[in-house]
């Protein structure tokens, strides 16, 4: 099912595009705060964040829900949504801790911090978790993540779950604050920048 945001259109995204996928994650996400605190060299950061975000879209991939925007003329992929339903047991990605080694290298120790503050914080409740809204930086702030939140956000609404995710800076939060969000609690990674842990109730 495809439908018209001004001139960009949304999609279920299948069949999958593992490729372009991961490359606007990481164009999106490899120099934001939590990537900074991950891996501080710049350089290093950018050469190994295509090869990191790859194993969360092609675990997505399997067991979750893709959203895409693309735009109408060109077909060139926007934004992304990766959702995750947790309302029954999900395994985790497939050989995480040896692809994770060989794709943080020497923030390996830092990656295993970031991974065990965000599951000792997950709720438990049945919810849809959203990994990553990622959003080509040179059109941010155009409308398309809420876009993309406000599609899933409709069914959840109608099959009355809530939503859950960490916001990685300020801007982020705010953004969810505004399509219904609250902050759960704030998680403080060592010596690094705070995460935002929100809750969606379903809407009427």
């Amino acid at each position: 099912m495809t439908y018209a945001i001004r001139e960009l259109v949304i999609r279920h995204v299948s069949p999958f595009d593992t490729a372009e996928i991961t490359e606007l994650v990481a164009e999106a996400m490899w120099d934001g705060p939590v990537a900074r605190w991950l891996n501080p060299d710049p350089s290093v950061r950018k050469t190994l964040s295509p090869a990191y975000f790859e194993i969360f879209v092609d675990h997505a991939v399997r067991y979750g829900e893709v959203y895409g925007m693309s735009d109408s003329e060109t077909g060139q992929m926007t934004g992304v949504a990766l959702w995750f339903p947790f309302t029954s047991m999900i395994p985790g990605p497939v050989d995480y801790e040896r692809r994770l080694k060989e794709v943080t290298q020497e923030s390996f120790d830092r990656a295993c911090q970031l991974d065990a503050l965000m599951e000792e914080n997950h709720p438990l409740d049945p919810h849809h978790y959203l990994a990553f809204l990622a959003v080509r930086p040179d059109i941010q702030g155009q409308g398309i993540g809420s876009a993309l939140l406000d599609r899933h956000h409709n069914r959840l609404d109608q099959a009355g779950l809530p939503a859950y995710l960490e916001a990685n800076d300020p801007r982020n939060r705010d953004l969810y604050l505004r399509h219904g969000y609250q902050v759960r609690s704030v998680l403080r990674l060592p010596d690094g920048p705070p995460l935002w842990s929100m809750w969606r109730s379903p809407m009427p």
